[in-house]
């Protein structure tokens, strides 16, 4: 027998979790499908700056914002930008009366999934497709070959969406930047210098083409990213299973920097993992199709440069199931209110993140970046 879900949440991402919270503050049922197999499967990723305008707004409508100020991590909105030869061109503390709070993206998302009725994600449940079946209700089919209906399915699964086919055949695109992340662990003790660069929250260690981003973690650890405008073939030639030979590929690049910025990858501790930077076109949009919507990465993928993804996704999901509860019994009507906000403020943000792309990397980094900081303070 065919089970069927009023609504169906595609992803258990921070989007996903917050349309799901959302819709439960106001006495609204949601399934959310994830596939992985448990909350702890795989590692969260590392430290969110939360925005007073979107996440927090977000966070706000769910009815956690008291705890999420709880779990935030002092001094994190500290900011460092260096040049190649690790001259500090400008640096900022954290006084505590930021708009841009810190917070380890796992502790939010265990936040949000606590905040939820127990069986409310479905693990270890992995979509393979979606079918219209007319009247705005969709069929879904899983890995393990069930099969659910729905009236309303909300495609929160990233980048690579199963559920984007239905509304749009846009298809994310290599940015032209490719990053390796690296993380040294208890820092302060194992990894002084590094520490230091560092400092207290986010670097930015910049030159032509290239750079070094890090930011110190809850725990203790430095989350680095060597960041490289690259052919997209260019992560194929580093054989990240061996760290070593890793690092050498990617220093090779980086030469004539800094002792103390080298030491960011080269004493990095484990292995080197490679990420491509993909988006979505900027202004990504669709027609109304009935009974489906799409939010965050799903929605308007988009470069990490305005340090937006996290935040809109949140605001996606609040948004939507506040749309929802706003008009029960016209689905249609509630996820044309919600498309109508969502696409300018996506187009806004991924333009500026395709903006930031190419001003952190310029030939004269980190200039670009100085003037935006100072021009924006």
């Amino acid at each position: 027998m065919t089970t069927h879900h009023p609504t169906a949440i595609v992803g258990a991402g921070l989007g996903g979790l917050a349309l799901a919270r959302v819709l439960q503050v106001h006495g609204i049922e949601a399934a959310v499908f994830d596939l992985d197999v448990s909350p702890a499967a795989r590692t969260q990723g590392g430290m969110l700056d939360i925005h007073h305008d979107s996440g927090q707004v977000a966070l706000r409508a769910a009815g956690l914002y008291e705890e999420f100020r709880a779990l935030v991590h002092p001094g994190g909105e500290a900011m460092r930008i260096l040049d190649k030869d690790a001259v500090v061109r400008m640096e900022e503390a954290d006084d505590g009366n930021g708009g841009r709070p810190e917070i380890d993206r796992g502790d939010l998302r265990g936040l949000l999934l606590g905040s939820l009725p127990e069986g409310t994600v479905r693990w270890g449940a992995r979509v393979t497709g979606a079918r219209p079946l007319g009247g705005g209700r969709h069929e879904v089919t899983l890995a393990d070959g069930t099969v659910f209906t729905t009236d309303l399915l909300v495609g929160a699964d990233g980048a690579w969406s199963r559920i984007r086919p239905l509304v749009s055949a846009a298809e994310p695109a290599y940015t032209g930047v490719s990053f390796v992340e690296a993380d040294l662990r208890d820092a302060d003790l194992r990894h002084p210098v590094s520490a230091g660069v560092v400092g207290g929250g986010m670097l930015f260690a910049l030159g032509a083409g290239r750079g070094f981003l890090a930011h110190r973690e809850s725990d203790g650890s430095l989350h680095v990213y060597a960041a490289l405008q690259a052919p997209e073939e260019w992560l194929d030639g580093i054989d990240c299973t061996d760290p070593e030979a890793a690092k050498e590929a990617v220093l090779e690049h980086f030469a004539d920097w800094d002792k103390s910025l080298r030491a960011l990858v080269a004493d990095a501790d484990g292995a080197l993992v490679p990420r491509r930077i993909h988006a979505l076109p900027v202004g990504h949009r669709w027609k109304r199709v009935p009974g489906v919507t799409l939010l965050g990465d799903a929605a308007h993928l988009m470069s990490p440069f305005a340090g937006e993804g996290a935040n809109l996704a949140l605001l996606d999901g609040a948004e939507l199931g506040l749309a929802l509860a706003a008009h029960p019994g016209a689905t249609e009507a509630a996820l044309a209110a919600y498309e109508e906000k969502l696409f300018p403020r996506s187009e806004r943000s991924a333009a500026e993140s395709a903006r930031n792309s190419v001003l952190l990397f310029r030939a004269d980094a980190p200039q670009g970046l100085v003037d935006a900081f100072t021009a924006w303070r």
